[in-house]
Order: structure tokens, then C-alpha cells, then sequence
């Protein structure tokens, strides 16, 4: 079965405030099956423009990662991140 991703492009304008989202947010996808493959650190956009920080969170499906995506536990964690950052986020099926 193919594995499913949640791939975040984030611009933080909250440092400080952003921590709490960021605490919440790594015990929760974990406890939903999630594995950051990719946070932050170092990037280059040769193309295009996006965020200034990137994140992948794989998970076994893409019905675990939408299942993850909307639960409302994590959207009431992801309200911190809309209020402390600019982002977008995307929900994707690999191969």
C-alpha cells in the first residue's frame, strides 16, 4: 500500500509563540502514526517561491495521513500554527 504524507511549507512570524505549536503538534502525529522524515533544516528553492521551512510527515497511508490531517484534536493544535506562522499544507499519496 502506498504510504501517505503531510507536507507542510511554512513561513513562522511567531518564534516564540510557534514553540507550543510545535510541542503539541510532535506528540500528536506521533501518537497517530506519524514520522517526521523532514523538519526544518537547511533548503534551497532553485524554482518557484514557497516557505521558508519545510516539513514531511509520513504516514502508512494516505487515509492515515487525511485521518491525522482532520482530526479535530489536531486541528484545534494546528489554530496555533494558522495564528503564528503562514503556511500551506498539503496531503499527498506516494508510490
Amino acid at each position: 500500500m502506498p504510504k501517505g504524507y503531510i507536507i507542510g511549507h511554512i513561513t513562522v512570524t511567531d518564534p516564540e509563540a510557534y514553540k507550543e505549536y510545535v510541542a503539541k503538534d510532535t506528540v500528536f502525529m506521533a501518537a497517530s502514526g506519524g514520522r517526521f522524515i523532514v523538519r526544518g533544516g537547511q533548503s534551497e528553492t532553485p524554482e518557484g517561491a514557497t516557505q521558508n521551512r519545510h516539513v514531511v510527515i509520513e504516514f502508512d497511508s494516505f487515509e492515515a495521513a487525511r485521518a491525522a490531517y482532520y482530526d479535530p484534536d489536531y486541528q484545534a493544535i494546528a489554530d496555533i500554527r494558522r495564528r503564528t506562522a503562514e503556511s500551506t499544507m498539503i496531503l499527498v499519496e506516494g508510490t
